[in-house]
């Protein structure tokens, strides 16, 4: 087998709190082909500068008109603390007041336990939307972080089928 084919397993076990965030946009409307391309610089800078917490950050297509994102953080803590800062949290205000001919998502992923996810303006259902029960945003699936302790910690059991 050629080097490049050998199979190579991965020790995580100095992270145990790693947290994978995978983040998409697609565009909508003509006007969202100039919003994407204006996170292009940002986005460059930060996987150049790495935000504390950041351990790898990567780009990747899923359409032409679908972008992804996807992140390892050392910790939720990191990850929240980044998104609670600027410039996330301008352009993330910014966002929800208009959405610029995109829509948004993230699905979060931790390894110690639960994940989380949000869609705004999908067209059709991706992800954990597909098959998971809709919710509103307000109270307590309002952050990330409620989102995940509602997992975690489920209101109530889910009734047999």
């Amino acid at each position: 087998m050629p080097p490049s084919m050998q199979p190579v397993a991965v020790d995580l076990t100095a992270y145990p709190d790693l947290t994978v965030v995978y983040l998409g946009m697609k565009i909508t409307r003509l006007a969202g082909i100039r919003t994407l391309l204006g996170f292009g610089r940002p986005l460059a800078a930060l996987a150049r500068d790495k935000p504390d917490g950041l351990l790898h950050h990567e780009n990747f297509l899923w359409q032409i008109d679908h972008v992804g994102i996807r992140q390892y953080w050392r910790d939720f803590e990191s990850l929240e603390r980044f998104t609670r800062a600027d410039p996330h949290k301008t352009w993330w205000s910014d966002f929800l007041g208009n959405p610029r001919g995109t829509a948004f998502w993230h699905e979060t992923y931790r390894k110690s336990g639960g994940m989380e996810a949000i869609y705004l303006g999908v067209p059709k259902p991706i992800g954990f939307a597909t098959f998971a029960p809709h919710r509103d945003r307000a109270g307590g699936f309002a952050t990330a972080r409620k989102r995940l302790d509602a997992d975690i910690t489920p209101a109530s059991p889910r009734a047999a089928d």
